[in-house]
């Protein structure tokens, strides 16, 4: 019997402390930046420890993004549409899509059918 290699989307990403790959580290470091921010305005206040909870969730906002894929169910339509791809991913083109300022137009055919239905009435 021989061994095949079953190919796998590795993306080029090395795994840092086993858990952390390259992106998952650096958008982990940036959303403790940003809890930092947090920390710093309630440490005026007096509450330190609520800023180092807020250290701690944003970072971990920041790994789940960069780790996690949306799951791919076909419960909900956002799900079916993006099934299987990355978080960052998807803010990634929200943002872009929202910085080109365009609209979408959707034809809803069941609303229309309501709208231009006429009614026969009996009797005339």
């Amino acid at each position: 019997m021989n061994s095949y290699n079953i190919p796998r989307n590795v993306k080029g990403e090395g795994r840092i402390l086993y858990v952390f790959s390259t992106k998952a580290l650096i958008y982990t470091f940036i959303g403790m930046i940003v809890g930092t921010l947090f920390h710093f305005i309630f440490s005026i206040f007096g509450m330190q420890s609520l800023g180092f909870f807020f250290i701690v969730g944003f970072g971990a906002i920041g790994f789940v993004i960069a780790t996690f894929k949306i799951p791919d169910t076909t419960t909900f339509q956002f799900t079916r549409k993006t099934g299987g791809e990355n978080i960052d991913e998807i803010i990634k083109r929200y943002v872009k899509f929202k910085m080109q300022k365009k609209k979408i137009y959707i034809f809803d055919k069941d609303r229309t059918e309501e709208k231009y239905q006429t009614k026969e009435e009996g009797g005339k």
